[in-house]
């Protein structure tokens, strides 16, 4: 027995065993969704079992492009509400993981009480936000808008500033379960939550940045942004790109967050039209879950491929 064949057959059962955990599920959407598989048809009792006979084609995707009318509305939604906590948690990931590269007192403890959010449960995260800080009454979002009417009041009594003041207006405080709001308040809640995976990232590869290229840059009289730019930057290209791809996969199965905010009130993404569908179409739940693996797949290699171009040529 060769020395490659003996690694290869231990692994073995572990790459069947992933391929069984892959392929299966994906057969059987496959399957499900060209078939009539309704749960829940008193006029057509056939159609409640995933039956060869119930051959519909490509029938449940037409009906999902086409007929189902939040499809394309959870498609956008999908897309703005990953790119724009790709967006966020990326810069704000390369600013906090500048800031604690450096030296100070503390460090350690700093760098521990960052990375916490990230091992918070995504409900409890949701249910903290909404409620404590979101909620225009009891959160904090309602008392600091009630704290500020109260100080503009209190300063429009001044002789001089008075008249300035006077002329602002009453301040409400934002309904982030409203329609128009509540996909901003999945985006607040789940950058706040992965952030410190960015800056772990970054953080590990900021270690390994090397020194005497930045000295250099400082003796031939570089400023911070432009070694930052022409050093720090292409040394991150890679680990941008990782948790690029990573949460472009995992942003894209929000559920729990947008069950909890407005309960898909005018904030559906993919995950929760084919959560809706499941209830009784079965079939067109999994056409709708073909097509969320595709987008996943092609938001995934587009945004790789213009991170990488951008940031390593």
């Amino acid at each position: 027995m060769s020395k490659r064949t003996l690694p290869r057959l231990l692994q073995t059962p572990a790459v069947i065993l992933l391929l069984i955990w892959m392929l299966v599920p994906l057969s059987m959407t496959l399957y499900f969704s060209f078939i009539r598989y309704v749960l829940n048809n008193l006029r057509r009792p056939e159609w409640t079992t995933p039956s060869f006979s119930n051959w519909r084609g490509f029938g449940n995707y037409e009906y999902v492009l086409y007929k189902a009318k939040d499809f394309w509305f959870a498609v956008n939604n999908s897309l703005f509400i990953v790119c724009s906590i790709i967006i966020l948690t990326v810069i704000l990931g390369l600013a906090i993981a500048m800031l604690v590269n450096r030296t100070f007192p503390g460090r350690g403890i700093v760098r521990v009480l960052l990375i916490s959010p990230f091992f918070v449960m995504p409900a409890v995260n949701a249910v903290l936000w909404i409620n404590m800080i979101l909620d225009p009454v009891l959160g904090l979002n309602g008392i600091a808008v009630v704290g500020i009417n109260e100080l503009i009041a209190g300063l429009r009594d001044f002789p001089v500033l008075g008249a300035f003041f006077s002329l602002w207006p009453e301040l409400t405080p934002i309904s982030f379960r409203a329609t128009q709001t509540s996909a901003y308040a999945v985006i607040i809640m789940v950058t706040w939550q992965w952030t410190p995976f960015a800056v772990l990232i970054f953080m590990t590869s900021l270690q390994s940045e090397d020194e005497q290229q930045k000295e250099a840059a400082i003796l031939d009289g570089a400023g911070a942004w432009s070694q930052f730019r022409n050093l720090t930057l292409p040394h991150l290209a890679r680990p941008i790109s990782i948790v690029v791809m990573i949460q472009a996969i995992l942003h894209l199965s929000l559920y729990a967050e947008i069950e909890i905010v407005s309960r898909g009130n005018g904030n559906k993404n993919l995950p929760y039209l084919i959560g809706e569908f499941t209830t009784n179409n079965i079939g067109a739940a999994s056409a709708a879950g073909i097509f969320a693996v595709i987008l996943a797949n092609i938001v995934a290699i587009f945004l790789l491929r213009m991170v990488g171009k951008s940031l390593m040529d």
